[in-house]
């Protein structure tokens, strides 16, 4: 495995899999079994040089998220990434990245950056997008690999690599979950013990609104939100019911839904989200 952390380096190590497909996953560190699935992943599907990126963007963070506190285990992460056969790590700094200070040119997610998540993170995936571009300009993969778990993370990128014609194929793969449900994630190291069981509210609720699903849009709403509004410790954000495929809003034509979570559980932001089918069962 080889570890680089300037264009240079990364530029050589690209240099050296020309003609030969690459296979990219970019993370922000703290690796856990879901970034494992990834890579994983990833080697399923083919032959191609692996390549991971483990950066901390401080473009996606606002001003008082948890930039400065969030995890980078660094030693840990690369261990992981030794044990899925990756190729190339890159772990650039922020002004390899950003050489020059913060870019004055950036990737407008456009009006779905501004719902849900965006609506709450102002300028968050216009962070996202904007580094992501600059990664696949950089690594020049043939497919990149993006959780589930970020469903509008992943509908974003797709956007802008079908709006900008980015020749990368773009592929999510299903979130991993803890035998109780909930969705992993970097930010469930914040939770205490307590915290971590009452978490596990957002996967039960989105459960719950799932199992309604074929009782329309209300039903399911009604459903995910009783079992929020009953757990302890849980601090509600959004709960939103989208279509699938385009993340506008559901009507008697949509044929598979998106329910998406976000909780407070202490000072820790939680998201998830899950799959519905829509469709009326055909009467008998």
């Amino acid at each position: 495995m080889k570890i680089v952390s300037t264009r240079a380096e990364l530029e050589r190590a690209r240099t050296e899999h020309e003609g030969r497909q690459v296979a990219f996953v970019p993370t922000m560190g703290a690796l856990h079994r879901g970034h494992g699935q990834l890579m994983a992943r990833a080697h399923q599907d083919g032959s191609a040089a692996l390549y991971v990126s483990i950066f901390v963007n401080p473009m996606q963070f606002g001003p008082a998220e948890d930039l400065d506190t969030y995890p980078r285990p660094i030693e840990a992460d690369l261990a992981m990434c030794a044990a899925h056969d990756v190729d190339v790590v890159f772990t650039p700094t922020v002004e390899q990245m950003y050489a020059g200070g913060a870019p004055t040119v950036t990737v407008s997610a456009g009006p779905l950056g501004g719902v849900l998540e965006g609506g709450t993170r102002p300028a968050h995936f216009d962070g996202v997008l904007t580094v992501v571009a600059k990664f696949l300009h950089l690594v020049r993969p043939t497919a990149a690999y993006f959780g589930q778990k970020d469903a509008q993370q992943l509908a974003l990128v797709r956007r802008m690599v079908r709006d900008l014609d980015f020749a990368v194929e773009i592929v999510g793969v299903p979130t991993v979950r803890d035998d109780d449900g909930l969705a992993l994630s970097t930010r469930n190291t914040y939770l205490d013990p307590v915290q971590r069981q009452q978490a596990v509210a957002l996967s039960r609720a989105l459960a719950a609104g799932r199992a309604a699903g074929r009782n329309g849009e209300q039903a399911v709403l009604e459903a995910a939100g009783a079992v929020l509004a009953d757990a302890p410790g849980v601090h509600p954000g959004y709960l939103e019911l989208v279509d699938a495929d385009t993340f506008g809003p559901v009507d008697d034509q949509t044929t598979y839904g998106l329910l998406l979570g976000q909780i407070w559980v202490g000072g820790t932001r939680l998201i998830d989200n899950v799959t519905l089918d829509l469709r009326v069962p055909a009467e008998r």
